[in-house]
């Protein structure tokens, strides 16, 4: 969930890295995939012990229903290939991690492995096998490869065929500032594939005028993109982050039908001086989060994300600072733990503010 969507480069001479709530990659990751994996095992740990088959264990035994299909959750079901965030909205998540790394590409040196398309279609099956694929939500972050981007395609219509109304959340992850973290070719196959079947995209500003070939250089050239995007596929669209005029702003729009003009919003995102790493996919699980508690309110959503995640970037600049640390002289790493609270129930600090109104 990410809003003031500060992302690393990749660091030079090593592979980047990024992780989950659908995000992976085939040979490079970002920053923020690789600390959404970190922040993932630091807030729900789980055994990973090898087991037998069920079947094998214990023949004689009932099938067991699966509780979170029997008894769902007043929130839903989401299919992570990326972060455990939305853990603590209440959501059942099934994380697919796409890297296990040592620790984020932020440090000098890391070690681990990178999640395939044909792996990732191998748990897919697994899980179909078992009668699992029933799913509310699909959230995918930082893809590096065409080959596991179609991967990724073909688990969104899979899902679809067992639940015509997942609801798929796609952080378009291709960059920032200027900077491509993938491979060229894959911003055609997001244009032309991945955009018209996203229910919610969530582009940095960088990333929106590659989706739409369009500068965006004022608020009005933001609202076009958005309304470029839902001529596409998707009914809500959140430029995460924009610097605009000097301010830094998240755009938001809401197509709720065909007819109907797109309900257009902004809210100023204030400004703190540090680099974070791991922001962008904070910010997009907190949409998703927020977004299903009120799927017809994307301000309202919003605000609460934006609001959460600067309490959050807020501690952790002054937890710094209590170690003795100048928090503006290198990235951070977010203090996701400490803030739950500040995750579960945010005081609405940054407000929307409606076009047209």
């Amino acid at each position: 969930m990410t809003v003031a969507a500060l992302r690393l480069p990749p660091p030079a001479a090593a592979p980047s890295g990024r992780a989950r709530l659908v995000g992976a990659a085939a040979h490079r990751c970002s920053p923020r995939e690789a600390f959404g994996w970190w922040c993932s095992q630091l807030l729900l740990t789980r055994s990973g012990r090898t087991r037998t088959t069920a079947a094998a264990a214990y023949p004689k035994m009932a099938r067991p229903p699966i509780l979170s299909v029997a008894l769902p959750s007043d929130t839903g079901r989401v299919l992570s290939i990326q972060s455990h965030t939305v853990q603590l909205l209440g959501f059942d998540v099934d994380p697919i991690n796409s890297v296990q790394f040592s620790n984020h590409t932020g440090y000098p040196t890391f070690r681990g492995q990178v999640l395939n398309g044909k792996q990732l279609w191998d748990l897919i099956e697994g899980l179909e096998e078992n009668q699992l694929l029933h799913y509310t939500h699909l959230l995918t972050g930082y893809i590096g490869s065409v080959s596991f981007l179609d991967t990724v395609l073909q688990v969104v219509e899979k899902l679809r065929s067992v639940n015509p109304d997942l609801v798929y959340v796609c952080d378009p992850v291709l960059g920032d500032e200027g900077k491509l973290y993938v491979p060229q070719e894959l911003i055609s196959v997001y244009q032309q594939k991945v955009v018209p079947v996203a229910s919610m995209l969530t582009p940095n500003q960088f990333e929106v005028e590659l989706l739409t070939g369009l500068r965006i250089t004022s608020e009005e050239d933001g609202l076009t993109a958005c309304n470029t995007l839902h001529s596409a596929g998707p009914q809500k669209v959140v430029i995460t982050s924009a610097l605009i005029e000097g301010k830094l702003l998240l755009i938001g729009s809401h197509k709720k039908t065909e007819e109907q003009q797109p309900e257009q919003f902004k809210i100023e995102i204030p400004k703190i001086p540090a680099y974070f790493t791991g922001t962008g996919d904070l910010t997009t699980a907190l949409l998703l989060g927020w977004s299903n508690k009120y799927p017809d309110s994307l301000e309202k959503a919003a605000e609460l994300a934006v609001s959460s995640l600067q309490a959050l970037l807020k501690r952790t600049v002054e937890d710094y600072k209590m170690a003795g640390f100048d928090p503006s002289t290198s990235s951070l790493e977010i203090r996701l733990i400490q803030s739950q609270d500040e995750i579960r129930n945010p005081t609405v600090t940054c407000k929307a503010v409606k076009y047209g109104s």
